[in-house]
């Protein structure tokens, strides 16, 4: 992929990930809910996975949730960011922590039985390839299951840059775009995946100022990352109206503002003979002209 075509800089996440190894924990319920989440996905489904990667595991608080679940008896934490790693939490022994970028899978072809992944994939510049790469290190049959924020995810911050910016100095962008889960499930198939899933729900975050929204998403590590920014520092002024615009627009009679995280699961298996599959076209039996009658 050329330079031209990359959406952000993989350096800048890896830094924010970093910086945010410290303080992950203290604002860690966005990764809680859709560690959550996953967890009730996977309980859902009546197999077993031995073993198991965490793509993007941050401080490894998904092994919490589903370690010792279906059957999972090693799971692989894999992040780009070692300080993060070693902040991990209990759950996961210190030589199955491995760093490695999503982007580039260092894993053999038809290791694991089960792929997770919660909050990371947005950051990738090649989402398609990097779902060609899952399929691949997934044992045929294999489950690939992955949450990450969806395309109304922070609208109002973006709605408030936006505004704040065309009163001052010209748009660039602030926040990352994100997946439309309309999208979500041609980008499953087009990987290779079956029978793909996928769904969105709506978390509604209330924060007593934007100015906390913006310091937890720091601590997250999940500030911005996007190429096509302004670099430098965000002039005072311009954060000042987007404050003004976002206070006034989206705060409730309290004065607590909203913030929406849309989040978008993604659900699919690599192919294996023993799957469902779609009947032969032309081959049913009765005519819907029968059945409509």
């Amino acid at each position: 992929m050329t330079h031209d075509h990359l959406l952000f800089d993989r350096r800048r996440v890896k830094h924010h990930r970093d910086r945010a190894a410290n303080a992950a924990e203290k604002c860690d319920f966005l990764l809680c809910e859709m560690a959550a989440r996953i967890a009730d996905r996977l309980g859902d489904v009546k197999r077993t996975f031995p073993l198991a990667l965490d793509l993007g595991a941050h401080t490894g608080l998904l092994a919490e949730y589903i370690l010792g679940k279906n059957g999972i008896e090693t799971l692989i934490q894999s992040d780009m960011s070692y300080s993060l790693l070693c902040h991990s939490r209990e759950g996961g022994n210190d030589n199955l922590k491995i760093v490695a970028d999503e982007e580039m899978l260092p894993f053999a072809e038809n290791s694991f039985d089960l792929v997770v992944s919660a909050g990371s994939l947005h950051w990738v510049n090649d989402l398609p390839g990097t779902l060609i790469q899952i399929n691949r290190v997934l044992k045929p049959d294999g489950l690939f299951l992955a949450m990450l924020p969806g395309g109304e995810t922070l609208k109002e911050l973006r709605r408030s840059f936006e505004q704040a910016e065309m009163s001052a100095s010209g748009l660039s962008p602030r926040v990352s775009p994100f997946v439309d889960v309309r999208d979500a499930g041609s980008l499953l198939q087009r990987a290779g995946f079956a029978l793909p899933v996928t769904d969105s729900e709506t978390l509604t975050v209330s924060y007593a100022h934007p100015l906390k929204l913006l310091h937890d998403l720091r601590n997250m590590g999940e500030a911005n990352a996007l190429l096509q920014s302004r670099k430098g520092c965000m002039p005072c002024s311009l954060l000042m109206l987007m404050i003004d615009y976002y206070m006034r627009e989206f705060s409730d009679p309290e004065g607590q503002i909203s913030a929406t995280f849309d989040l978008v699961t993604l659900t699919a298996w690599k192919p294996h003979a023993s799957q469902q599959q779609p009947a032969r076209r032309g081959s049913g039996k009765t005519s819907l002209l029968a059945a409509l009658k």
